[in-house]
């Protein structure tokens, strides 16, 4: 049988089991999604911040090619092809000082058509070790087809689009190192004139993006607008002449700006964003890595749900204990009592229903404890003269015997068999409602000699007493009086049935002869009959 403690224990674990699953469960889901959605955010922002970055660094380079086209364009206007010489010398001077305050220039040029002046090239200024410009000598342009724009790109494709554009990386002429250069054309009326540019080391623009950096394996590239990897830090060998790089995973060509793609067998999560020269900036890191940020997480929050669930559990069962205690209490009060033992204590008097429960139950347990007082005082008493019945006297003789047995009991007492005469007479004659009158007034005259004694009716016309202490040390003297208050009562009777004759055998416990109480009582009850049976001698004699 499984006990309310138990009950009670387990329906709260459960529930609170059940709700901590769910509220685990939903919290869970909410990490993850948070996750999912800071991951997001955190790759937009640094997108975001990566491209202003890029953008600021771009837009100088852009703004500085911009600024000196502009005074070239309107220093040409009506420069005549023999002053053309001078012009170039004032785009020089001007260039230097434009380039020498731009971060990051690695050339800057201008550059005249071969066709507008065979003499006059124009100029190339080179920085390769970091300590100033110095000129370099410049392209021989006759030697290509200016209109063919997959050769010699930072010169034809401005002549063919005729405005100011961002070139993929190249490798320079005669220099063999990638660069990334924005150039624009010079125009005198629809005259080509030629092209001014800044090309920008490819490893600078590395070094920028390298700064881009998310989680522990982060990072971020650059695509061009048809989709080549302008730059990855995992191909350095890219920078090298020849190098071809490999294809982008095609799921980067995705509008979306959330990307989940897999390289080099990781699947890696990613976000873009357009870059002013047709570029994409992508910051990417491995879905690992996000997920074992709310993995974490997770893992945290169910640890401690279970030790809340421990703790919880700990103190349920405690607090159970103490609530089931006074029910267990009651219920073992209700074995004892159902064992016949009606002398239990219920010490829980709170005012709640467990106490209402118990002062019910002790209340009960009172009730049957009278009861049973009253069903054993009925069950030994005689119904008709109120003394102590049969049953008692059987059981008082044995707990007499008890006593003796043990040392316990009176050293000294005595045992009395009383008999009504002519019973059977007066039954006969006058009806059993006289022979009762005639029992009871017997009953009262031993009750009023022996007082002191427990009276006993253990037959139809029989009574005994037991003879302790007092009535045991004046036993001659109560039998004198019991012969004399007998007589006195016939006298005075005027009815048969009125009238009193008891035969009294009493015999005295001698522990010599006596092994048992019983041997006592048996000496009483035929000192009785041989008393009788001199009495009516006696009576048969006088009439």
């Amino acid at each position: 049988m499984n006990s309310i403690r138990t009950k009670f224990t387990l329906l709260t674990v459960c529930a609170i089991v059940i709700s901590l699953s769910v509220a685990t469960f939903m919290g869970a889901v909410s990490i993850k999604n948070l996750g999912h959605s800071d991951a997001d955010k955190m790759l937009q922002l640094m997108c975001r911040t990566g491209a202003l970055n890029l953008e600021a660094y771009f837009d100088s380079v852009e703004d500085s090619v911009k600024a000196v086209s502009k005074l070239v364009q309107k220093s040409v206007d009506g420069v005549s092809d023999d002053q053309l010489h001078r012009h170039v010398e004032r785009a020089r001077n001007l260039f230097g000082q434009v380039a020498g305050h731009t971060n990051g220039v690695l050339t800057y040029y201008y550059r005249i058509d071969p066709a507008l002046s065979k003499t006059v090239k124009g100029f190339w200024y080179v920085n390769l070790d970091g300590k100033g410009f110095q000129e370099h000598e410049v392209t021989d342009i006759t030697q290509f087809d200016t209109n063919d724009t997959s050769k010699l790109v930072w010169f034809t494709v401005p002549k063919a689009t005729r405005k100011g554009l961002w070139l993929p990386p190249y490798f320079t002429e005669n220099l063999d190192v990638k660069v990334i250069s924005y150039n624009a054309p010079i125009y005198r009326n629809d005259q080509f004139i030629g092209v001014i540019g800044i090309e920008i080391d490819y490893h600078t623009l590395a070094r920028e993006v390298e700064n881009i950096r998310l989680y522990e394996n982060g990072y971020a590239f650059i695509l061009d607008d048809k989709g080549n990897i302008v730059y990855h830090p995992l191909m350095y060998s890219s920078s090298l002449p020849g190098h071809k790089l490999p294809d982008a995973p095609k799921e980067l060509f995705s509008n979306s700006h959330h990307i989940h793609y897999t390289y080099r067998g990781i699947e890696r999560a990613a976000d873009w964003v357009p870059l002013s020269n047709g570029m994409r900036l992508y910051v990417s890191v491995p879905v690992s890595e996000i997920n074992s940020s709310w993995q974490k997480l997770v893992r945290d929050t169910v640890f401690a749900s279970l030790l809340i669930l421990l703790v919880v559990t700990f103190f349920t069962m405690r607090f159970a204990g103490r609530i089931t205690q006074p029910l267990r209490d009651l219920t073992e009060a209700a074995k004892e009592v159902d064992k016949g033992n009606y002398d239990v204590t219920l010490d829980y008097n709170e005012n709640d229903e467990i106490g209402a429960l118990s002062n019910t139950f002790k209340g009960l347990v009172a009730h049957v404890k009278e009861h049973i007082r009253d069903l054993d005082k009925k069950a030994h008493v005689d119904a008709l003269t109120s003394v102590r019945n049969k049953g008692a006297f059987n059981s008082y003789i044995k707990q007499l015997q008890d006593e003796l047995d043990s040392s316990e009991g009176p050293a000294e007492f005595a045992l009395g068999v009383f008999d009504c005469d002519d019973l059977k007479k007066i039954n006969d004659t006058y009806g059993h409602e006289k022979g009762d009158i005639y029992l009871k007034t017997a009953s009262r005259l031993i009750c009023r000699i022996y007082q002191h004694s427990p009276v006993f009716r253990i037959g139809g016309d029989e009574f005994a007493v037991v003879l302790l202490k007092d009535d045991y040390r004046n036993r001659g003297e109560l039998y004198s009086r019991f012969r004399e208050a007998g007589e006195e009562i016939c006298k005075s009777a005027e009815n048969e049935w009125e009238q009193v004759r008891v035969t009294l055998g009493l015999a005295v416990y001698d522990p010599e002869t006596d092994k048992t109480v019983a041997d006592v009582a048996r000496r009483a009850d035929q000192l009785m009959y041989e008393n009788k049976r001199i009495r009516k001698e006696s009576r048969r004699k006088t009439v």
